[in-house]
């Protein structure tokens, strides 16, 4: 993999990405502590790691700190590869997971081989990505799959898009886009990910839609170019 180019100042501070990417630099020790546990990540990794072969190749995208999600999966001796917006995420997963390769960039700007994962994570992060990006991420990632290859992802249960702006009451910008899960569960069966578990995760007044799928074969379509 070829490691991403970082996010400029040049996108200007009102651009969500950037606005993503400033805010998790500023929370991302109050977001997750250095030992957190997997807390309720654990069902969902553990079911994963049932899934996967032997020294399987994961990619996480929207990888955090590492941890817990691919300090978990590099524990169990995968070799993860992990990619994120943010500097301070990036350093510190880089410290805390050192089995592990990680890269600071725009997921929605990644380009990789065709089926070079056996797994692709995305927890908590398609949901920061502008939305008219998500299809073809969601296409793109099924192709980095090999034939069988398992997606685990988190994404909007409601359709939303907005700001909060003292996130996790540090003063700190955050940023949101996401559509509900019907249009998830098209996007990924047009992608050519076939859904195996679907379940509705609570978080205070809401909550998020957390998808197991697997590739059964080609994208239904070509994906759409980037706007």
């Amino acid at each position: 993999m070829t490691p991403l180019e970082p996010p400029t100042a040049a996108a200007g501070p009102t651009d969500p990405t950037d606005v993503v990417r400033r805010g998790y630099d500023a929370v991302s020790h109050t977001y997750r502590t250095d030992d957190a546990e997997l807390g309720q990540y654990a069902r969902w990794i553990d079911a994963l790691l049932r899934e996967l072969p032997a020294s399987a190749a994961v990619l996480d995208l929207g990888c955090g700190c590492g941890v817990p999600v691919a300090r978990a999966l590099s524990t169990a001796g995968h070799a993860v590869t992990g990619v994120d917006l943010s500097a301070t995420q990036i350093r510190r997963a880089r410290a805390l997971v050192p089995g592990a390769v990680f890269h600071q960039g725009d997921a929605t700007g990644l380009r990789l081989p065709e089926e070079s994962f056996d797994a692709v994570v995305c927890l908590y992060a398609l949901i920061h990505m502008p939305l008219e990006r998500q299809p073809a991420l969601l296409r793109r990632a099924a192709s980095w799959l090999r034939p069988g290859g398992r997606f685990l992802a988190t994404t909007g249960h409601t359709a939303w898009t907005g700001t909060d702006d003292d996130w996790l009451g540090t003063g700190a910008t955050m940023w949101w886009s996401h559509a509900d899960a019907g249009t998830y569960r098209r996007w990924l069966a047009d992608a050519g990910l076939a859904v195996t578990h679907e379940e509705f995760v609570p978080e205070g007044d809401g909550g998020h839609t957390l998808f197991h799928a697997t590739r059964t074969g080609e994208p239904l379509a070509p994906a759409p170019a980037d706007p």
